[in-house]
């Protein structure tokens, strides 16, 4: 099958969240030096303001998966656009350091709600072919979005704004934001959920017009797996026979963070500066690790389906635990600091080639249609927990030793490799009610 105009249309708008979602969480980094002095920040407090959103991210995956259930995920996207837009203005125009956190939660409850819509909208509409590719757009622009973060930041501070400087990197959000709300009036619904709420000429409807060959047979399987799924276990999640998808999509969840993947996003400036780098210098290496894991994500997009996701992980446990000791080891020694830029791309070039590109394909995948959205939301708020805790705690731990954080996320990617060879199944190739199949007759 060929993707046709409604499909990738669609695809690319619902993945437009993926884009705010990378700005959002990466545009922190060039602000840190600023709002330490100008709130007095400890590093205690620092890392309460860059967790702030994500206080705000975790409660966002936690219950998007009840209005994606009610209202369908489109719609649902549509008020998570309006959050980001209000979240970039109200800190651009913040009045004290409260009013900052109360609007960085506001940002990060549209951020936690779109990790959990966004991927789910386009598995639900993409075929089994071209599903890792198609939900793996959703990373490309979260990845975008960090490049242009880091760009954005560049050039702001190229720009010499002063004391609004800070204001001007966290509130130019808002302008994607609001384009993105206005492109998601022109897609369609999920055709799985409105074959839940029992609308089937709608759901007939998008299967045409998003390309699906044979698309009498497509909803005829997908009623048949939701209304045995509804019928046997009352859409509850939390029961034996999902044992295995609530282990693979919280687990997957959890070790994304503990590579430090975010840490690292949120704080790269600061360890920039750690290592010697002036401003203008961090913010210009951040680019070039923005760059990279844009590039390294397209790669990993190019092959998934083919390559498979479960081999990326792998592939991706080796390189970022190797590159996470070399940053140790310049912060053990105070040693070979013209090393730092080549071990932070050669981490981000692994990370963005495996679980950079598989997390919310793999979450969106491993869970039956009866309960997908609560599993999304499960997956995705084991993730945002994590992030909060490490974004949190980074500071603190970095204080006393630059090394120690690295040589621990070190560690847990070496935790992951094993988990992932013993534990994870491969779901290229096969379609939403196959892998359901799959994944249940592990029980």
């Amino acid at each position: 099958m060929k993707i046709n105009a409604t499909l990738l249309k669609s695809t690319v708008i619902a993945a437009l969240g993926g884009l705010l979602f990378g700005f959002d969480t990466a545009v922190i980094a060039g602000t840190t030096e600023a709002l330490t002095q100008l709130y007095h920040l400890t590093p205690s407090l620092l890392g309460v303001t860059v967790s702030s959103a994500l206080v705000g991210t975790i409660l966002g995956a936690m219950l998007a998966g009840y209005p994606g259930e009610r209202y369908g995920r489109r719609d649902s996207l549509r008020f998570m656009a309006i959050l980001y837009v209000i979240s970039a203005l109200g800190c651009a125009f913040a009045w004290n350091w409260e009013s900052l956190l109360v609007f960085r939660f506001v940002g990060g409850l549209g951020i936690g709600g779109s990790s959990v819509l966004g991927p789910m909208y386009i598995a639900e509409i993409a075929p089994a072919e071209w599903r890792g590719r198609l939900v793996g757009v959703f990373q490309f622009n979260v990845v975008f979005g960090i490049l242009l973060a880091y760009f954005s930041n560049y050039v702001i501070t190229l720009l010499r704004f002063g004391a609004a400087e800070w204001r001007w990197e966290l509130g130019i959000a808002a302008l994607p934001a609001a384009i993105f709300l206005l492109l998601l009036f022109a897609i369609p619904r999920s055709p799985r959920w409105l074959v839940k709420k029992k609308r089937m000429e709608e759901a007939r409807t998008v299967l045409r017009i998003t390309g699906v060959t044979n698309y009498e047979q497509e909803l005829q399987e997908i009623a048949e797996s939701i209304y045995a799924e509804r019928s046997s276990t009352e859409e509850k999640l939390f029961t034996r026979q999902y044992a295995v998808p609530i282990f693979l999509a919280v687990s997957i969840g959890l070790f994304n963070q503990l590579s430090g993947i975010n840490a690292i996003l949120y704080y790269l400036n600061s360890i920039f500066a750690h290592a010697g780098f002036d401003k203008v210098s961090g913010n210009l290496q951040a680019v070039a690790v923005g760059a990279t894991n844009l590039l390294f994500t397209m790669i990993a997009m190019s092959v998934i389906d083919k390559i498979g996701r479960k081999t990326l992980l792998l592939i991706g446990s080796v390189g970022t635990a190797i590159c996470l000791a070399g940053v140790s080891y310049i912060f053990f020694t105070g040693s070979h600091q013209g090393y730092l830029l080549v071990l932070l791309v050669g981490y981000i070039a692994f990370f963005g080639f495996s679980q950079g590109a598989v997390i919310w394909v793999y979450i969106a995948e491993v869970f039956p249609n009866a309960v997908r959205a609560k599993g999304q939301s499960l997956g995705s708020l084991s993730h945002w927990l994590m992030n909060a805790l490490i974004s949190w705690t980074f500071p603190l731990m970095a204080q006393k030793s630059g090394a120690y954080p690295f040589v621990f996320f070190s560690v847990m990617m070496v935790v992951q490799f094993v988990v992932v060879l013993m534990a994870y199944p491969e779901t290229k190739g096969l379609s939403l009610e196959e892998m359901q199949k799959k994944i249940m007759a592990k029980n």
